[in-house]
């Protein structure tokens, strides 16, 4: 197998993140007026959920310290419909992975997948609500405002998803994405959404943006008081703004696109859709506005996906230790209950990375397999730091710098990479890192 030689690179990208985010946190609070809407006293549940959001411990507890602050009695619930394997236990064990759980929080966590049915929405869909969430006096939501990986909107993933699909539990995930398959996502959640509003619990959230660097980029109080159209108004602009801050892969083509890692902390999808221009139904390149991707090479699930695989179905070919590291049980219910069971189709895999490249590289239309390009990148989170092949180089966009010399692909004695693009990237230095790993590891 003839392959390129590789660079290291660096996109580059505003950085627009939050210096005091428990300061930021405080005064947004309390201009938004949330006190004023509880009785003294009361119990607010607090939703949170099930994504790998930067700084999200601390971003809870915040949160959490507010509300103790001025004399409210706050809890934590998991806002999650089929994820943790659609249980309490695991549901709790997925905030508690993320540092959120009593001994760090102050509060309790109470989980459970026991529901109150709110009765149909004009469309017929019976909706649900978190029992603990219904019988506090209020509802106060975390969640990150970004870009869904199904679907395109003017509202996708935040507070408004959070209100449906988290509030919903299983009981409410499994129905909502029944309906979803045949009115739209979007729709759904704008007509569950709004009969969870119309209970009066919620008042509304902190949404959270991130930058391209995966920085707390943004903090922002919304609450219902003004209504429900001023609050999807208000989470319709922030995710507006924060699609404008979206990193990409950094050219506009390329023929091997190599994941060190997938999971459900990264994206509901696994991989983000919207970043490798794949659909969670396994169509190749259906966002015009995207780098094409040709093929992609999946090498492993990352630490805190609890063994979930969803994602998987979305690659080319995969490494073996990415498939015997599958928990099939929680990997069905999430899939099956979101409806995309081609998501967790298995793709062919081989034992080593130099065998995976070598099978898929000839199926890319180039008959000189050195003409192929490859870029590698730790994980659809992560788009700062990269590997390319030297080919790629001269398409590459105008943010991005190329680190190091040219070096060859090397391979361990199994066939993996030699060269650790996580750790490297993790050392602070990558630059200086870069030099030391031209000509001798890949």
């Amino acid at each position: 197998m003839n392959f390129p030689r590789f660079v290291l690179a660096e996109q580059h990208f505003p950085n627009r993140a939050i210096s005091n985010i428990p300061e930021h946190i405080h005064q947004q609070l309390s201009t938004a007026g949330f006190v004023r809407r509880v009785p003294k006293g009361g119990r607010v549940a607090i939703g949170v959920g099930s994504r790998g959001i930067s700084n999200i411990a601390t971003i809870v507890k915040s949160v959490i310290d507010f509300w103790k602050s001025q004399g409210f009695e706050p809890f934590i619930i998991p806002a999650m419909g089929s994820h943790g394997a659609a249980t309490a236990e695991g549901q709790s064990d997925v905030l508690a992975h993320y540092g959120i759980h009593e001994a760090t929080m102050g509060v309790p966590v109470h989980s459970s997948l026991d529901v109150i049915s709110l009765g149909r929405t004009p469309e017929g869909i019976e909706t649900f609500m978190d029992k603990n969430a219904h019988e506090a006096d209020a509802v106060f939501l975390i969640s990150r405002v970004k870009w869904h990986t199904d679907f395109s909107g003017k509202l996708e993933s935040g507070l408004f998803k959070m209100m449906a699909i988290g509030l919903g539990k299983f009981a409410g995930a499994r129905q909502y994405h029944t309906f979803a398959y045949r009115i739209g996502l979007e729709k759904m959640i704008r007509s569950v959404g709004a009969k969870v509003f119309a209970t009066g619990k919620v008042l509304g959230g902190l949404a959270i943006q991130e930058g391209a660097h995966h920085e707390t980029a943004g903090l922002t109080a919304v609450s219902s008081a003004e209504g429900l159209e001023a609050m999807i108004a208000q989470e319709e602009k922030l995710l507006a703004e924060v699609k404008s801050w979206m990193a990409k892969l950094p050219a506009p083509e390329i023929d091997i696109l190599i994941v060190d890692e997938i999971g459900k902390n990264i994206s509901g999808a696994g991989m983000d859709t919207k970043v490798i221009n794949r659909s969670v139904n396994g169509h190749y390149n259906p966002f015009p506005d995207t780098p094409r991707v040709h093929r992609i090479y999946a090498r492993a699930l990352s630490e805190l996906t609890y063994h979930s695989g969803v994602g998987l179905g979305m690659a080319d070919v995969v490494h073996d230790r990415l498939v015997n590291d599958v928990d099939w049980k929680p990997t069905y219910i999430n899939s099956l209950t979101a409806s995309t069971p081609a998501c967790i189709r298995t793709p062919i895999h081989y034992p080593s990375d130099r065998e995976a490249l070598a099978a898929i590289a000839p199926t890319v239309g180039k008959i000189d397999l050195s003409e192929v390009t490859y870029c590698r990148i730790r994980n659809t989170l992560e788009l700062i730091h990269l590997a390319v092949s030297e080919n790629l180089a001269p398409g590459l966009a105008s943010n991005v710098k190329v680190v190091s010399e040219p070096f060859a692909l090397e391979f361990d004695s199994s066939g993996n990479f030699g060269f650790n693009l996580k750790a490297e990237t993790e050392a602070g230095d990558f630059e200086e890192a870069s030099a030391g790993a031209a000509g001798v590891r890949a």
